[in-house]
């Protein structure tokens, strides 16, 4: 790769980032329950998404520290959103799960955030959807890559 290349890249990174992380804010306000933090619906999206898991695992799907993962789990538990089940092989261990209102609860957040967003991209021409269309491989091939 040359030098000019680099530059190039280094020059679409710097203005690429900014964008991402105004949309990303922009997307994550709308919302429907403001009591639930980020963290808690991330988890519940981690447990809908990936199935039961231990809190540890859990934890460290999120990237978080376990005690921390262990207060999000007991805010949910105490809202009825997860619930902990027995290990079915250690009985000294706990298997959260997501329940029905945590699942109505993400998809409500869900269906509110892709009004939003149907919303910003109804104002914008056919090319641009067109574009952003054809961007969404590219930009899902990045998230993978997490280097």
């Amino acid at each position: 790769m040359t030098t000019a290349t680099r530059t190039t890249i280094a020059e679409l990174a710097s203005q690429l980032r900014p964008a991402l992380l105004r949309l990303t804010r922009l997307v994550r306000i709308q919302r429907v329950d403001m009591s639930v933090t980020l963290t808690q619906l991330s988890a519940m999206g981690t447990l809908r998404k990936s199935g039961p898991m231990s809190a540890g695992e859990l934890a460290a799907c999120e990237r978080v520290q376990p005690p921390s993962m262990t207060k999000v789990i007991a805010n949910l538990e105490e809202r009825g959103l997860v619930r902990r089940e027995v290990h079915p092989t250690d009985r000294r261990q706990a298997v959260i799960e997501i329940t029905a209102a945590g699942d109505a609860l993400l998809e409500s957040e869900r269906r509110s955030r892709d009004a939003w967003l149907s919303r910003q991209l109804a104002t914008l021409s056919t090319e641009e959807r067109a574009l952003i269309q054809r961007a969404i491989p590219i930009m899902e091939k990045l998230a993978e890559q997490q280097k």
